[in-house]
């Protein structure tokens, strides 16, 4: 991502320490939603009503219990109630999404582009569990997701002067120089998509024609719709090869460790979609300019 960094202190006047203070608190109460959200979009559940409660006896979670990571420490991972064990997957969710909007902070400083990121990585947060759990990549954040994406595209352009797309700079987008901004940024949207899903569907298809075997789920195709609309074509390729190589080595790892070698194995793609897509949003230009100045210049 192209942003311009601005200084908290600077606008404010207050320690920049306040400003990370914030953003964890932030990323804590946000994972605390979002550990609602997985849990309740894979069983068709609302995400609003009812209040929290426990799984297993459905007593309501009280307000002090419900405290992100601390609640969790102070039950000792049990229910109040009946003492059935809570999942340690809800204080991974939130110290995870503290991290994550920490380091988009620093990354991105305090930019009209940091709220519509922390959006975006929240959204690639929930899918990589729930895919991890349960194995699908619901539809119900994949459309959101490319809508959300394809809105900050165009809205983006029009409203601020700063680009905040790092594609626009390169082929394809620079064929269309003189053009309105937003419609160069809409195309951008367009080619990162068709980078992102339309290239992770043409392999499936492949080597579905070829071994006769689904190699990933539509799931995945539609997440990558997505990330490649707001990401833009080079980050989404990019994206895709940090997932396959981590996707491949974990794979080795998990086929290793099996008594009875089964190459057939099903694997949650969508979170090492997830990893590439943070790396790449984080990182992404730096690893991309990185590798050629080593290795083609």
């Amino acid at each position: 991502m192209s942003v311009s960094l601005s200084s908290f202190e600077v606008i404010t006047g207050l320690p920049e320490f306040i400003a990370y203070g914030i953003v964890v608190l932030l990323g804590g109460i946000v994972g605390s939603f979002l550990n609602v959200v997985i849990h309740r979009i894979p069983l068709g559940q609302s995400i609003i009503f009812p209040s929290s409660a426990c799984p297993n006896c459905k007593s309501p979670v009280k307000a002090y219990d419900n405290i992100p990571i601390l609640g969790w420490l102070i039950l000792r991972g049990k229910c109040r109630a009946c003492k059935n064990r809570i999942s340690a997957r809800y204080p991974v969710v939130e110290l995870l999404t503290a991290f994550l909007f920490t380091i988009v902070y620093w990354q991105i400083g305090l930019s009209p582009f940091l709220p519509v990121c922390l959006l975006f990585i929240s959204a690639i947060v929930i899918l990589g569990f729930i895919d991890a759990e349960h194995l699908i990549l619901p539809n119900l954040i994949t459309y959101p997701l490319l809508v959300f994406a394809l809105a900050v595209r165009i809205t983006y352009p029009l409203v601020f002067d700063s680009n905040y797309f790092s594609d626009l700079g390169y082929a394809l987008a620079t064929y269309l120089a003189g053009y309105p901004a937003w419609l160069v940024s809409f195309f951008g949207a367009v080619v990162g998509a068709a980078a992102g899903g339309g290239s992770l569907w043409v392999v499936g298809e492949a080597w579905k024609r070829f071994r006769g075997v689904e190699a990933m789920g539509l799931g995945d195709v539609k997440m990558m719709f997505g990330v490649g609309a707001f990401l833009g074509w080079r980050l989404a390729i990019f994206s895709i090869f940090v997932a396959a190589f981590s996707g491949a080595i974990i794979g080795i790892v998990v086929i290793a460790r099996q008594k009875e070698k089964n190459f057939q194995t099903q694997m949650p793609f969508g979170i090492f979609l997830g990893l590439g897509t943070v790396i790449a949003l984080l990182f992404g230009e730096q690893m991309i300019a990185w590798y050629i100045e080593k290795f083609i210049l």
